[in-house]
């Protein structure tokens, strides 16, 4: 059933009336003039008629009025929405955007892509898919910050992650601080469950601290670290070629803070990597339902403004 948000906006539907008794012309006073009967009877008839069709013009204003004393009142509607999902899950996502993530060494959608327009594409799916999870996103490079705080608007997330790009935190390595900057944020937070996604396609080479010793403090403070070994080739691999992956680092780290390694060599490894990640923090839960008001102001507001329209075309005519 359809109601109002301020009702005394009806208070206003009478005030045309009030103004036509109060603002009403006075007939002008002076010396009568006698006419004969049947000229008297033909400007009354006229008079009569004039009466009549000026009638008729006011029923295009009063219309114009009553609809926007109605959109002023507020109608609205008041419907329930589906139930939110709620995991009470802190979910940090660190993201690499250092200098070699601009290598093309990966194919996504059957062409030769960069790191970073894969983990764009598939990272930003994944987010959006995390729906009931707080999220947030720290990216690093040299440096580390958040570029998105913990938030259950997980599009905005995501839109963040497509607009990712390289040098806006220096082109090194710091793992460690990114983990730090996450822990930081975490620390304090009250959820039942929380956990980091790191994803790095280097190896650490800035930071005072090593990421062994903060995968530490992770699980002293009882947060879950999962991290991303992303790259054709790791260190151990080729120990000497610039620009490849520490996966020997990421997976002490996800063992030291009780969390997993994925490695990532295509772009299918990184979905499939997105899709194990769903399965091991699932976001299915019960939620809290809720009822929204969906206003109805705009339906009268555009009849009154036709309306209006109406009136001028007649006015010109």
């Amino acid at each position: 059933m359809p109601e109002l948000a301020d009702p005394w906006a009806l208070l206003l539907l009478p005030l045309p009336l009030l103004a036509w008794f109060l603002l009403a012309p006075r007939p002008a006073e002076g010396a009568l003039l006698t006419v004969p009967e049947g000229v008297a009877r033909s400007i009354l008839g006229q008079s009569r008629a004039e009466g009549r069709a000026r009638s008729a013009n006011l029923l295009l204003p009063i219309a114009i009025w009553v609809l926007l004393v109605t959109a002023i009142s507020g109608p609205r509607l008041l419907q329930p929405s589906g139930a939110l999902p709620m995991s009470g899950r802190d979910l940090v996502i660190a993201l690499d955007l250092s200098g070699s993530m601009v290598r093309e060494d990966f194919e996504l959608d059957g062409e030769t892509a960069s790191r970073l327009d894969v983990v764009r594409t598939v990272g930003a799916d994944f987010i959006r898919r995390r729906g009931g999870d707080r999220v947030g996103l720290v990216v690093f490079g040299s440096e580390a910050y958040f570029a998105s705080p913990l938030t259950f608007d997980v599009e905005s997330v995501a839109r963040t992650v497509e607009e990712a790009v390289i040098g806006v935190s220096g082109r090194a390595t710091n793992i460690s601080d990114a983990l730090g900057i996450a822990l930081k944020r975490l620390s304090v937070s009250e959820a039942e469950s929380r956990v980091v996604i790191l994803l790095s396609d280097g190896a650490s080479n800035a930071g005072a601290a090593t990421p062994r010793d903060v995968a530490k403090l992770a699980a002293e403070l009882g947060v879950r670290v999962h991290t991303i070994a992303f790259g054709p080739k790791s260190v151990e691999e080729s120990p000497n070629e610039r620009g490849v992956v520490d996966a020997t680092t990421l997976q002490s780290m996800a063992d030291l803070s009780g969390g997993t390694m994925f490695r990532v060599r295509t772009s299918d490894d990184l979905v499939a990597v997105t899709q194990d990640l769903d399965r091991l923090e699932s976001t299915e839960s019960a939620g809290l339902s809720a009822a929204i008001y969906h206003d109805l102001w705009i339906y009268p507001a555009i009849l009154a403004g036709l309306g209006c329209l109406l009136l001028g075309w007649r006015e010109r005519a």
